[in-house]
């Protein structure tokens, strides 16, 4: 029997001064049994960092043919794909061909070799790659519960959290501006 997804629930009054967005939002995020609680923190904080009319958090591990989120133009179109991880080369290619707007997210102690093996092809491509420091994702992680008021205020490649649980900040650093 395969195992089923756990539901957590998130109310996030996001504060970004960098695009000047402020928004209240309510996401109802799925965590497949494989992935990690500072993935998906991961994938929420790319929610926040690229909130939009119609971006939507998808099936993401379940479904390799989906990205982690994405957003489509009012006529179907695919208009925006975000991958969350240290996706291969060959999912980068192909997915950019699908959308005009594609950003990488990249979060792990693993990143900084990704993108150094990676960095020379991915450079040839329109991809938007960003990564966001390890420690900061772990503590991170460590704030979450299945329902959980966050408040968020992106300012400058920096992200403040404040949870029940604690406060944290992330460093993202773009590494190709697509």
């Amino acid at each position: 029997m395969a195992l089923k997804p756990t539901i957590y629930k998130a109310k996030i009054a996001l504060t970004d001064l960098d695009r000047e967005v402020y928004d209240n939002v309510t996401l109802t995020v799925a965590c497949h049994p494989s992935e990690t609680l500072e993935r998906m923190m991961v994938r929420i904080m790319a929610y926040c960092l690229n909130a939009q009319e119609g971006l939507e958090l998808c099936k993401g591990l379940s479904d390799s043919d989906e990205a982690d989120l994405w957003a489509r133009s009012l006529d179907g179109a695919m208009s925006v794909w975000i991958d969350v991880g240290e996706p291969t080369l060959e999912r980068v290619k192909k997915v950019s061909r699908l959308a005009p707007d594609v950003r990488v997210y990249s979060f792990n102690s693993k990143a900084p070799t990704w993108w150094d093996l990676a960095s020379p092809e991915l450079k040839k491509l329109p991809v938007r790659v960003f990564r966001f420091d390890w420690a900061g994702v772990q503590a991170l992680a460590k704030t979450v519960e299945r329902t959980m008021d966050i408040a968020v205020t992106v300012s400058e490649g920096s992200l403040f959290v404040s949870t029940a649980k604690g406060d944290c900040e992330l460093q993202l650093e773009c590494l190709q501006d697509g």
